[in-house]
């Protein structure tokens, strides 16, 4: 893997601790205080400028209540699986017409 792989894998990573804080509704002074870690290092982590050590890793996923998968990136083909399980769940409790217009609406949309 190449160093800009790898940079833009830790900019994702620290974009995902950043965003579980967020909605674990955290400050950053919050998070440090919670985590025994000065804030810079919060917004150092948060900003990819530091690295994040397995010990931090699983930290801050118990204290957002983020799975260590999902900040680490394992899980985007899970969570894509997952989306199309439930897709197919609500699709099955259309009725045929409304299931029509929905299969309409997907054939208009862009393909990659």
């Amino acid at each position: 893997m190449q160093n800009s792989d790898l940079y833009s894998e830790r900019e994702k990573i620290a974009a995902r601790i950043r965003d579980a804080r967020v909605l674990a509704g955290l400050s950053q002074a919050q998070a440090a205080e919670k985590l025994n870690l000065q804030r810079p290092a919060i917004s150092e982590i948060e900003s990819g400028r530091r690295k994040v050590s397995a010990e931090e890793v699983i930290q801050f996923a118990e204290l957002y209540k983020v799975d260590t998968s999902w900040i680490l990136l394992q899980n985007e083909q899970n969570e894509m699986s997952e989306q199309i399980t439930f897709a197919a769940r609500e699709l099955s409790k259309l009725k045929p017409d409304q299931m029509s217009k929905v299969i309409d609406i997907i054939k208009m949309l862009p393909k990659k």
